[in-house]
């Protein structure tokens, strides 16, 4: 994906996520490819910066506090519908996917993403060759997918363990134990 041309063109990108490191990173990443690039921490500033000056490209993530990263999408949109605006998500289901797309974005992508995995994914979504090989979907393992599952519980409660054991039917201790572990492989 070509990111300036020979007119001196910056692509603009808006990158929302709550994650500070992470959005920091990336942006510093994009900005070393020549990309004119502004960062928000939550919808209202995301809103905020689209309504200052509408980005061409923009990358959401989907759970943050707050308003959702789907409702960033949807309202990004509503401001500039030209916006081309990706989904990332630790936290990926089809269900999302599918209301991710159906709101207006182009693509989803799992966390952690790089720059390059982003803008494949652009390039994807615009119908430009891509040098990566094509990606077939592999279904997560079963324990991946509860890991996924038991995080999510976890963050819709504030990181409340008692709460989350609660929702997910298991002994506090329990919880903790499958908490220390680290995420299963794919």
């Amino acid at each position: 994906m070509s990111t300036s041309g020979g007119d001196g063109h910056r692509p603009s990108l808006l990158l929302v996520d709550d994650d500070a490191t992470l959005r920091e990173r990336l942006a510093r990443a994009f900005r070393e490819r020549g990309w004119d690039v502004t960062t928000a921490g939550n919808h209202e500033e995301a809103l905020a910066a689209a309504k200052r000056e509408s980005p061409e490209y923009a990358v959401v993530d989907l759970r943050m506090p707050g308003r959702s990263g789907l409702e960033v999408v949807k309202d990004l949109l509503a401001v500039d519908a030209s916006t081309r605006a990706i989904v990332l998500t630790g936290y990926g289901s089809i269900a999302t996917t599918v209301d991710a797309i159906r709101l207006g974005a182009v693509n989803y992508l799992p966390k952690p993403a790089d720059v390059d995995d982003i803008l494949a994914a652009f390039a994807r979504a615009s119908g430009e060759p891509s040098l990566a090989a094509p990606e077939t979907f592999e279904a997560p393992s079963l324990a991946r997918a509860e890991w996924e599952h038991i995080h999510r519980v976890l963050a819709d409660c504030g990181g409340n363990i008692s709460e989350a054991s609660r929702k997910l039917g298991i002994h506090r201790r329990s919880l903790q134990r499958k908490l220390q572990k680290y995420p299963p492989a794919r």
